[in-house]
């Protein structure tokens, strides 16, 4: 199994990384069935917390850790609630192996596709605290303390998103990937930064710490004004009886993208606040309209086109994506509706999946006039500027779409990685990394399977 994991720096928080197959397929070069398979992430139900891990027998005792982990993860197959039970035991027999780490991530994202957050909380914490700088763990830590909502676990998320910003901004450029500009890097820097700002603000809100909270969304908005904090600042201020100030905060959330690095805004909501405020300072809307249209020609005065996948950035579901062709013409997927859609994601600077393209390209010419199935090369360059020459150099023939966010959405940490969608734009099938072995029979099983069963 070849793969290239992809160095990126992820300016949305919910793209926290899926690493379950990945990060234990890296440690071993065997054959994981969790990628040749359909997910199987939901078959069972995970076996309660208060179980003790069954302790092996003495005749494996002496078992070399890395052959024990290997065994943990072939009898799992594609069962994940066996998987985190078979794990949590190799962690009790070997709780100082060297490859532990990658088997917390294993546990974490397992517990998240059987929806037990208190498990993948705890493991997330666990390896929190074998390796503090760990900034991705901190970033799910945070998001599964937010969930549970109560004042101890919200103190809690604060505190890592507080470490996890003081890395961010001490981060120097010379730290970035070779493969990402200057000045993407600074976009990317900015963007996480807004993120965070805006989260810790949040939860700082949620704990009535408005003066904390206040500083928090100041700060997002001196990097890059957003809707968000606008918003926000404006709801303290309400709180706080300071109308005016409401008002123009109010006014800039409404004119301000709906979409930014700190999510997404309802102006229906923020309208519906600001006529609140301004028809109690005033007692009547005279003068709103104007008010907004100063508010908007000031926004516009340093306008801040937002990229493809920005566009894209708050959207839950494949289906409602706008993606793009390589010549920049817009391609939205919902008509694909009712097709079984396969995907290879892929990049310029991927040996491998210059190695699977004509693999791919084979399959994809067998279903060439179907109506109820689609194949695309997927690319997730940074540079897009390589694209267009590359393909065009390799005399590739596959319908070829920039991802705009959709490998964010679909978790896709290594490359290449295969996935085919159902008709209703489920994952049904995923392969991470190339394994040239029987590809073409594989794949065609899997989109035979999809077509004949359809969701």
């Amino acid at each position: 199994m070849r793969f290239f994991l992809r160095n990126r720096s992820r300016s949305r928080l919910s793209s926290w990384p899926a690493r379950l197959a990945i990060a234990l397929c890296l440690l071993f070069a065997f054959k994981c069935n969790a990628q040749d398979a359909p997910a199987a992430a939901n078959s069972s139900v995970r076996q309660s917390q208060s179980n003790t891990p069954e302790l092996p027998s003495p005749a494996r005792k002496n078992e070399d850790p890395d052959l024990a982990l290997k065994r943990a993860v072939s009898e799992a197959q594609n069962d994940r609630a066996a998987l985190v039970h078979n794990l949590e035991a190799y962690l009790v027999r070997f709780p100082n192996a060297p490859r532990n780490a990658a088997v917390y991530r294993a546990l974490v994202e397992s517990c998240e596709q059987l929806n037990d957050s208190a498990c993948a909380l705890e493991n997330a914490e666990r390896l929190i605290a074998v390796h503090p700088d760990d900034s991705d763990m901190m970033l799910v830590a945070v998001h599964l303390l937010e969930r549970q909502g109560d004042d101890q676990s919200l103190t809690r998320a604060s505190g890592y998103l507080s470490r996890v910003l003081d890395r961010v901004e001490k981060t120097p450029p010379d730290e970035k990937s070779a493969r990402v500009s200057q000045s993407d890097w600074h976009t990317q820097q900015d963007q996480l930064r807004v993120s965070l700002y805006d989260l810790r603000g949040k939860i700082d809100e949620l704990q009535k710490k408005y003066d904390l909270a206040n500083k928090d969304f100041e700060a997002s908005n001196h990097i890059r004004p957003n809707a968000v904090a606008e918003q926000h600042l404006g709801a303290i201020a309400e709180l706080q009886d300071n109308l005016h100030a409401a008002a123009d905060h109010y006014l800039n959330a409404f004119v301000l993208p709906e979409n930014g690095p700190g999510g997404a805004v309802d102006r229906k909501i923020i309208r519906q606040n600001l006529s609140n405020v301004w028809r109690e300072m005033r007692g009547t809307d005279t003068g709103l309209g104007e008010a907004i249209l100063i508010a908007f020609d000031r926004v516009q005065a340093s306008p801040q086109a937002p990229r493809p996948k920005d566009r894209n950035r708050d959207l839950k579901e494949p289906l409602s994506f706008v993606v793009r062709q390589i010549d920049g013409t817009p391609v939205p997927l919902a008509p694909l509706r009712g097709r079984v859609m396969v995907l290879s994601f892929w990049a310029t600077w991927c040996g491998p999946c210059r190695e699977l393209e004509p693999l791919f390209s084979q399959v994809a010419l067998a279903y060439a006039g179907r109506t109820d199935v689609s194949f695309f090369a997927v690319n997730v360059d940074e540079d897009e500027t390589l694209v267009k020459p590359f393909v065009e150099a390799q005399k590739w023939m596959m319908p070829e779409i920039y991802a705009d966010g959709l490998d964010d959405l679909l978790k896709v940490v290594a490359l290449p990685t295969v996935m085919i969608l159902d008709r209703g734009g489920k994952i049904a099938y995923r392969a991470n990394g190339y394994q040239s072995e029987q590809f073409e029979e594989r794949l065609t099983t899997a989109v035979e399977n999809t077509l004949h069963h359809p969701h």
